[in-house]
């Protein structure tokens, strides 16, 4: 991944110097002590490498963009570009509404739109997670490092992505009338379920795709298979009433639907499902990570 310590000639790692420095402050931790598997342990253990999960985070933010004309403002221009796709495809060619709902042609897009935002936030940090350890063997082989921040620098730099894509959706929407009220407070809440589940997934997939290398592409299928079965092009009512318990049940598709009630429709997130997906998420997200910390012990012998 961009933005982590290189090697030098001699096949060692330079230490990095201070944040202040603009340099990534390298964090200790020993990857033989025993495992802390308390219900709190992911987030103490992340809040204790707060400082180099930041560093590490700006860097990859800034790297994807790194040596452009445009730079950051590409962060700005792809979901613009994205949004207007989507606009002339359904309002243009399709000429498709949502459901049965009032919604013009362009706002079916907006609609679209805020379910594909949650989806690649989700799905960019998982289909990058089973080689995320391989691509920093000498960080694991080579120094005293927090390998289990690195699930989370991803996931950080896909909900900056994230953070842009719901500007320009408030934006646009705004435009067209859909003017988000004070239920768009809510959206964080609604965030949280979906960045408990990530890094959760994100840790197992990171610990074993450094055993299973065929990993990454049997998960960049099931992503893509997975964005047609949640509700992102059509409305939950679209699906035959055999099937629906799985949509209700499906966390993912839980989180879209919330996601376009506080920021499109105005409305308040359903309480209790908003719950489910949040104790499902942190399930993951604990089991995650206890399951990267028992495997992260032969990286080192693998790699």
């Amino acid at each position: 991944m961009a933005g982590l310590p290189e090697t030098g000639d001699g096949g060692s790692v330079t230490a990095p110097p201070s944040t202040r420095e603009g340099r990534v402050p390298v964090a200790t931790n020993e990857s033989r002590a025993r495992i802390d598997a308390s219900p709190l342990a992911p987030f103490a253990d992340l809040w204790r490498h707060r400082a180099l999960l930041a560093a590490l985070t700006r860097r990859e933010i800034e790297s994807r963009y790194r040596g452009s004309a445009l730079g950051l403002l590409w962060s700005l221009a792809t979901p613009l570009l994205t949004l207007a796709a989507f606009t002339f495809v359904f309002s243009v060619i399709f000429r498709v509404k949502w459901g049965d709902s009032s919604l013009g042609h362009g706002e079916f897009a907006l609609v679209a739109f805020a379910g594909l935002l949650i989806f690649s936030a989700f799905s960019d940090s998982l289909v990058r997670s089973p080689g995320l350890v391989l691509s920093q063997a000498n960080l694991v082989k080579k120094v005293v490092f927090p390998v289990q921040v690195l699930p989370a620098v991803i996931l950080g730099g896909a909900l900056f992505q994230l953070a842009i894509g719901t500007v320009v959706l408030l934006g646009i929407g705004a435009a067209l009338g859909l003017v988000p009220g004070i239920t768009a407070l809510a959206f964080p809440l609604v965030l949280l379920p979906l960045l408990l589940g990530t890094i959760g997934l994100s840790w197992i997939f990171s610990a074993a795709g450094v055993y299973f290398r065929d990993l990454g592409q049997a998960v960049s299928l099931l992503t893509m298979l997975l964005m047609f079965l949640i509700p992102i092009f059509y409305p939950a009512s679209a699906v035959p009433e055999a099937f629906r318990p799985i949509v209700e049940l499906n966390p993912l598709a839980v989180l879209v639907e919330e996601t376009r009630a506080v920021l499109l429709w105005n409305r308040w997130p359903d309480w209790s499902r908003l719950l489910w997906a949040g104790l499902l998420g942190w399930a993951v997200a604990w089991g995650g990570y206890v399951f990267f910390m028992k495997l992260r012990r032969g990286f080192s012998d693998v790699l």
